[in-house]
């Protein structure tokens, strides 16, 4: 299997070509950009596995880039951004952003973070997990090698990978209440300082994909502990 590819787009030119030495001298592809154009120039390039995308950019932010990014694809992204304030890690996670690391980092906690989010989505192989079979619950389908959410209508519901492997930590404990800390833990996110507001975010997310016309999703709040998965699960 290929090496990952990773969309490194930074607009300081000294950070920039360190960020992209160190990612390659750990084994992955790295296709630089310092502003917009150039990210959907790189973007459109080939495949990509991962964004490391930075907020404060010339022209077009980053936060609107997220925005844009989702609007057609669900390709993990990673926000780099010297402002670490809760709220900015917030309006990331909102975002769909799948981590958020503060400036300065480390090579180590840069490499660490990438490898857990592309961990998330199957792509580090060399790290990853091979979960098997399938789940239900009220007409819904989730799809575990292949990391899929099936709808009751059919259709293949967008997750990022940090919705994914929470709506797994619901999965293996159904109608049960789980603190905020333990979610974390079970889901295995990275969510900046893995604070309770951000996973209160990923919550909200995930609650949102799962929500119906006909039917609110089955992600109940109790106040001052946690969430419960209140629907009956199968398992296959």
């Amino acid at each position: 299997m290929s090496a990952p590819v990773i969309l490194l787009v930074e607009d300081d030119p000294a950070l920039r070509t360190l960020t992209a030495r160190a990612l390659q001298q750990n084994g992955y592809r790295v296709r630089p950009a310092s502003s917009a154009p150039e990210m959907w120039n790189a973007f459109d390039a080939g495949s990509v596995d991962l964004v490391l995308l930075d907020i404060m950019l010339p022209g077009t932010n980053g936060l609107d880039l997220c925005r844009q990014i989702r609007q057609r694809s669900e390709v993990p992204i990673i926000f780099v951004s010297a402002k670490g304030t809760e709220t900015d890690r917030v309006v990331g996670l909102e975002l769909g952003a799948d981590d958020y690391l503060p400036k300065p980092f480390s090579t180590r906690e840069l490499i660490a973070r990438v490898r857990a989010v592309l961990r998330r989505g199957g792509l580090d192989r060399q790290h990853g997990e091979g979960g098997q079979g399938q789940a239900g619950f009220d007409g819904w389908t989730v799809r575990f090698a292949r990391r899929e959410l099936i709808s009751p209508t059919g259709a293949v519901v967008d997750l990022t990978g940090a919705e994914f492997d929470l709506l797994s930590a619901f999965l293996e404990n159904p109608q049960r209440v789980i603190a905020r800390e333990r979610l974390i833990e079970l889901s295995r996110t990275r969510l900046g300082d893995s604070s309770d507001r951000s996973i209160d975010v990923l919550v909200s997310r995930l609650r949102r994909k799962l929500s119906r016309p006909s039917a609110v999703a089955p992600i109940v709040t109790v106040r001052g502990v946690g969430y419960m998965f209140s629907a009956a699960v199968t398992r296959q």
